[in-house]
C-alpha cells in the first residue's frame, strides 16, 4: 500500500481528456463494497544503536538495506527518501491477521539490523537531525526541487518524518455508518482527534518547537495544493475528481536526465495542452498528492505520527480499525466528531483551526481531549467484536489510561524528559505498549 502500488491503475492509454480524467478518479478511486480488509504502512527512523544522535553513513544502510530486500517478508519494503523504512502490509482479512503478519515482518527486518549495529525508532519527527537525502534519484530531485519553492518544510517531510498509515476499505456505496460518504467526511474530523492522540514529534534539532505534533505542522506549513483535503461538501467522488484536476503538476517524467518541474501548471491545464497526459500520467500525479486522507480504491489515512516502542503502532491501527469497521463504534465516533467540524469551519484539513490545535496541543486541548475519550471507549468496546485478542484490547486499555484519560500523548513523555532524549533511541523509553504489558506478546 506504498506510493508504488496504487489501486488507481489501468493499462496504458494514450492522452486523457479533462472529461476522462474525471470519469476514470470518480471510477477507481473510490471503490465501494462491505469493509473486509484492514492494512498498516509503517515509517521508521533508523538509528545507530549505540550512538542514536549520530546519522548513519550512507553506505551502512545502503548495505543494511540490500540484506533486507532479501528477506521473504509479507509486506512491501521500501526506503523513503532520508533514509526511513516503510513497511506497507498486504490487504489483511482482520484486525489480527495485519497485526501477525506485519509483526513478524518487524522480527526480521530488526534481527537483520541488530547485525549491522542499526535500530529503528518510532518518532515522528528526527529530534536531533536535519534533512538529508539518502535517496537520489528523478522523483526526489523533482519533489525537492518543487517543494523547496513554498518553504523547508518540504524537506523536513521528506527525510525527518515517520508515520503510522492506517488503510481501510471506502466503505458501503449506501449511506449510514459504514457508507463511503459518512467513511469519508469521519475520517477528516476524527483526524484530528487521532493527530492529538497519538502525536509523538514535538523536538527538532534538539529544541522543542511548540508543537506535540511536529511532523502534521509540516504537512499543514506546505503547498495546500499538494497537501490539503478537498472540499466535503457534496459527493466524495466528484470533489476527489476536481481536486486531482486542479491540484499543481509535481513533475513531468522523462525516460533520462532530470526531470522538468513546472511552474504554476495544474493537471486540468495540463490535459487542455499541446502534449497533454497519458494514464500512466495521471497515475503518478496521483501519487504526488499528499492530503491527510488519500483514496487509493480504499482510504488511506495519513495523519498519525510513528509510535514508541516496538508495538506501539498497533494501538492506533486497533482504534481506529474499531471506530470506522464497527458500526455502533462509527457511529458513536460520528456523533462525538460532528460538533469539531464547526471549530474546523471552512478551511480544509489540515490547515483549518482544529487540526492546528491538535498538532499543537495534543490532548491538552479540552474539546480534542472529550472527544478522544470517548471514542476510545466506543473503541475498547468495539475490540472484542472485530476480534482483537485480549492481549490488544489491553494495550488500548493502557494507553487509554496512560494517556488520553490524563489529557496526554507520547509527545508529553518527549517534553517531559527533553533533556534526555536519548532514551528515546536506546531501548530504556517509557514504551506505550512494552513497559505496560511487560511479557505479553500482543500480536496474538
Amino acid at each position: 500500500m506504498s506510493d508504488s502500488v496504487s489501486d488507481c491503475t489501468e493499462p496504458r492509454r494514450s492522452a486523457v481528456t479533462e472529461a476522462e480524467v474525471e470519469a476514470l478518479v470518480r471510477g477507481i478511486c473510490f471503490k465501494t463494497g462491505p469493509p473486509r480488509f484492514l492494512g498498516v504502512e509503517l515509517e521508521w527512523l533508523v538509528h545507530e544503536s549505540r550512538s542514536p544522535r549520530l546519522p548513519v553513513p550512507p553506505e551502512r544502510l545502503e548495505a543494511a538495506y540490500a540484506a533486507l530486500r532479501a528477506l521473504p517478508l509479507s509486506s512491501a519494503l521500501t526506503v523513503e527518501p532520508g533514509g526511513q523504512l516503510e513497511l506497507s502490509s498486504a490487504p489483511a482479512a482482520s484486525l489480527m491477521e495485519c497485526v501477525g503478519s506485519v509483526s513478524a515482518d518487524l522480527d526480521a527486518v530488526r534481527a537483520v539490523l541488530r547485525e549491522a549495529d542499526l535500530a529503528l525508532s518510532g518518532l515522528g519527527q528526527d529530534p536531533w537531525n536535519p534533512p538529508t537525502r539518502f535517496l537520489h534519484d528523478p522523483r526526489y530531485d523533482a519533489m525537492e526541487t518543487y517543494l523547496d519553492r513554498t518553504g523547508p518544510e518540504g524537506r523536513a517531510m521528506m527525510c525527518t518524518s515517520a508515520s503510522v498509515q492506517v488503510c481501510l476499505d471506502a466503505g458501503y456505496e449506501e449511506p449510514g455508518p459504514l457508507g463511503h460518504g459518512r467513511r469519508w467526511w469521519l475520517a477528516h474530523q476524527l483526524g484530528a482527534v487521532l493527530v492529538a492522540a497519538f502525536a509523538h514529534s514535538p523536538m527538532a534539532c534538539g529544541q522543542p518547537t511548540g508543537w506535540r505534533s511536529t511532523r502534521q505542522s509540516l504537512w499543514a506549513a506546505m503547498d495546500p495544493g499538494r497537501t490539503s483535503a478537498p472540499s466535503l461538501d457534496g459527493d466524495p467522488r466528484t470533489a476527489w475528481a476536481r481536486h486531482v484536476l486542479d491540484a499543481p503538476v509535481m513533475c513531468v517524467r522523462a525516460p533520462s536526465g532530470p526531470w522538468d518541474v513546472p511552474e504554476g501548471l495544474s493537471f486540468r491545464a495540463w490535459t487542455r495542452s499541446d502534449a497533454p497526459p497519458d494514464r500512466e500520467d495521471l497515475d503518478y500525479h496521483q501519487t504526488t498528492l499528499f492530503p491527510p486522507v488519500r483514496p487509493r480504491g480504499h482510504l488511506e489515512l495519513r495523519m498519525i505520527d510513528a509510535q514508541p516502542g516496538e508495538n506501539g503502532w498497533i494501538v492506533p491501527l486497533a482504534v481506529t480499525a474499531a471506530l470506522f469497521d464497527d458500526a455502533e463504534a462509527a457511529e458513536t465516533a460520528y456523533r462525538t466528531v460532528k460538533p469539531l467540524a464547526e471549530r474546523a469551519g471552512s478551511l480544509p484539513a489540515p490547515q483549518n483551526p482544529l487540526w492546528t490545535a491538535a498538532a499543537r496541543a495534543g490532548l491538552t486541548d479540552p474539546e480534542l481531549r472529550e472527544a478522544a475519550v470517548t471514542c476510545f471507549a466506543a473503541a475498547a468496546d468495539a475490540l472484542p467484536r472485530i476480534g482483537a485478542s485480549a492481549e490488544v484490547q489491553e494495550a488500548v486499555a493502557e494507553f487509554t489510561d496512560r494517556y488520553v484519560a490524563r489529557g496526554r500523548c507520547p509527545a508529553d513523555d518527549i517534553l517531559d524528559h527533553a533533556d534526555g532524549t536519548d532514551r528515546l533511541f536506546n531501548g530504556t523509553e517509557l514504551r506505550s505498549t512494552e513497559h505496560l504489558l511487560p511479557g505479553k506478546d500482543i500480536r496474538t
